[in-house]
């Protein structure tokens, strides 16, 4: 099939200046863990591994959020969720961490210090 002048490809329609419109209009896309994140994060769930305090661990991407949860166990509730929510950007911050009880624990605009509040967990002074 070829198309003469001013025909158009029926896949594509014209809004009402004539300009080519996309046949569909655009899916909102996930929010993601960039390389550098992702990375920062796993460093922190190996030296937990390492230490014997987390097992497992799970990813989810929507809409709206990425969410990075650990567990001690599979069949557990995660015991914390590292969330980034680009929207709360500008307000509180991306990144926060939440307990397995729905507590807030960090909320920060750094990945790094949000983090840092998970290695301060173990580091507690026995006596």
């Amino acid at each position: 099939m070829s198309l003469e002048l001013g025909d158009s490809d029926p896949s594509e329609s014209r809004g009402s200046e004539g300009a080519v419109l996309a046949p569909f209009p655009a899916v909102p896309t996930r929010v993601t863990f960039n390389k550098r994140e992702l990375s920062r994060i796993l460093g922190l769930y190996g030296r937990k591994v390492a230490s014997g305090e987390w097992r497992d661990y799970a990813i989810d991407f929507h809409k709206d959020r990425a969410v990075f949860s650990v567990f001690r166990r599979s069949a557990e509730v995660p015991l914390y969720r590292i969330e980034k929510n680009p929207r709360l950007s500008r307000r509180q911050g991306a990144w926060r961490v939440v307990s397995a009880t729905g507590l807030i624990v960090k909320v920060g605009h750094e990945l790094d210090r949000v983090l840092r509040e998970l290695d301060k967990a173990s580091l507690r002074v026995v006596g």
